[in-house]
């Protein structure tokens, strides 16, 4: 990275995350059966509803990632968790909103305008997960749930050409303000793999801020760190992903 490049990122991440440890964002997929899971995406509604419990006890609550990074850019986001849900599956809608409402969480959800109402494609192994149509993100919309863009398909975009890489962050934003009236602020990296090439894509395209898995040296408002949370994360692990998650932990091979 150049350092103009870097200068100005870290500027931009001090204007938006605002100083202190990086923000904890946890990664969650579907809601749902997790009987047949290969890639561990999955958590029962029952599994998310003892996570945050958790939370809650502990007095940290559950936010989407523009409130929680409009928290910190103004000295106000102690006790504020990210909560993100990828792929936008269909099971968000009758399982984890519920479960969100019931602990007073917000969270938000990155879909993919280019598969409304299809299937999880992308997985060669497990079950075909159906995605929400364009009615059930204008629900989640309107029950409070920020709405971000997973890109149009789900590609990587670290092996995307110039088109696809323009079509994938600009397009699929369009679509979204489109079909739900709304700004949309947020990108989340397919596979949460980002470099400098789709970083760039992602603020030209008007994006506020993006999460990753783990962006390494690119860290900044485009290239969000986040924790993965699944079915086996009991009180303990979460413990320990809060108390660590400063260090930005590596990848999990695998996740989508």
């Amino acid at each position: 990275m150049s350092s103009c490049v870097e200068s100005q990122t870290r500027t931009g991440a001090t204007a938006v995350l605002g100083s202190g440890p990086v923000p904890w964002i946890a990664m969650y997929h579907s809601v749902g059966d997790c009987s047949d899971d290969p890639y561990r995406v999955t958590v029962s509604p029952a599994r998310l509803d003892r996570q945050l419990r958790w939370l809650r006890g502990r007095r940290l609550r559950g936010v989407s990632v523009t409130e929680l990074l409009a928290a910190r850019a103004r000295g106000a986001g102690h006790g504020l968790v990210g909560l993100t849900f990828d792929d936008g599956y269909a099971d968000f809608l009758d399982n984890a909103l519920p479960v969100l409402a019931r602990w007073q969480c917000t969270a938000t959800l990155f879909v993919l305008p280019g598969r409304l109402g299809g299937v999880n494609a992308w997985d060669p192994l497990g079950p075909r997960k159906p995605l929400l149509t364009a009615d059930g993100i204008r629900r989640a919309a309107e029950a409070g749930v920020e709405i971000g863009s997973h890109g149009l398909t789900h590609v990587d975009l670290t092996r995307a050409d110039d088109l696809v890489l323009k079509t994938e962050t600009a397009e699929s934003r369009a679509l979204l303000e489109e079909l739900t009236g709304r700004p949309v602020a947020g990108f989340c990296y397919p596979y949460g793999r980002a470099d400098q090439r789709a970083v760039d894509a992602v603020r030209e395209a008007g994006y506020g801020y993006a999460c990753a898995i783990d962006p390494g040296g690119l860290y900044g408002p485009h290239a969000l760190p986040r924790v993965y949370v699944g079915q086996n994360d009991v009180a303990v692990r979460l413990y320990l992903k809060h108390r660590l998650h400063r260090l930005r932990r590596r990848p999990v091979e695998g996740l989508r």
